[in-house]
């Protein structure tokens, strides 16, 4: 699990945000202080390596005390031991070229070895990145500061990212209530608004969809609005985008809400809910 301190910022905290349970829900470890100022996104790639994203983007005032210790904008590669053994991007620099985040949002490692990167936390770069297994820059699909759009093939605060059995890459183009699929080499594949405002994306080894929506329906201006929907977890077919079942959020509280999920082996899924500080 990635806390954020307690505090929803861990620049000036001596608490470990990253937190390991096992399958009781009791703590065998945890590390990773002094590291972030604001843990946002991770994934666990296939040769048990954890992605840690620093997901502030400038002008975010989550990002301050980060930048008053020198941290933000980067990609944290970590050991089970909690070393780091890679680091893409500039401690708190931010920038739009191949060397440098604005809020990374999330991180997803291919099999291959490649690195996705969602590059554009709340205002960010809004773009995806893709690095080689050596952090080599490749490509990168959208970009630039102010470049939010509706057009296909660009985004507005991409959120969350998943990949397929085919390696089709599913990206929660949140801002714009919709998830955006890309090939290998970042050509548009498809646009699929069926499954609300994405937050979080997750797909099992079966091509079972999990799309985490925690802002619909919201009665506020701009990006945060997606009025009509509700807000919850709604699961589909990876491959046909039917959506088969939606498991609301009964209870919705104010503030981010729920962002991401995750499903063990056995089909349990885990939410975050940020509101209430707590995994469920």
């Amino acid at each position: 699990m990635l806390n954020r301190c307690g505090a929803n910022i861990c620049a000036d905290s001596d608490l470990d945000p990253i937190i390991k349970f096992d399958m009781n829900g009791n703590v065998v470890d945890s590390f990773g202080a002094g590291l972030f100022g604001f843990p946002h996104g991770f994934f666990l790639d296939h040769d048990g390596f954890l992605w840690v994203t620093e997901g502030a983007p400038d002008g975010d005032n989550r990002a301050e005390p980060g930048y008053r210790r020198g941290l933000g904008h980067q990609v944290f590669k970590l050991n089970e031991q909690g070393e780091v053994v890679m680091t893409l991007g500039e401690a708190g620099v931010h920038g739009d070229d191949e060397n440098h985040f604005n809020g990374p949002a999330d991180v997803l490692v291919a099999p291959n070895g490649d690195i996705w990167v969602a590059d554009g936390h709340r205002g960010g770069n809004n773009r995806i990145v893709k690095f080689d297994s050596e952090g080599r820059f490749l490509m990168q699909v959208g970009g630039g500061v102010g470049s939010e759009s509706k057009e296909a093939g660009r985004f507005d605060d991409p959120h969350g990212l998943a990949m397929d059995s085919r390696g089709r890459l599913f990206v929660a183009d949140r801002g714009n209530s919709r998830i955006q699929i890309f090939d290998q080499s970042g050509d548009l594949l498809a646009i699929w608004t069926q499954f609300g405002k994405p937050s979080g994306l997750f797909i099992d080894g079966d091509d079972v969809l999990y799309v985490v929506d925690g802002l619909s329906g919201r009665e506020r201006p701009g990006w945060r609005d997606n009025f009509g929907w509700e807000q919850g977890i709604r699961i589909g077919d990876a491959e046909t985008g039917w959506v088969t079942a939606f498991i609301p959020n009964v209870a919705a509280a104010a503030g981010a809400g729920m962002e991401f999920l995750a499903v063990d082996f056995e089909g349990n899924i885990y939410v975050n809910d940020l509101s209430r500080q707590r995994l469920a």
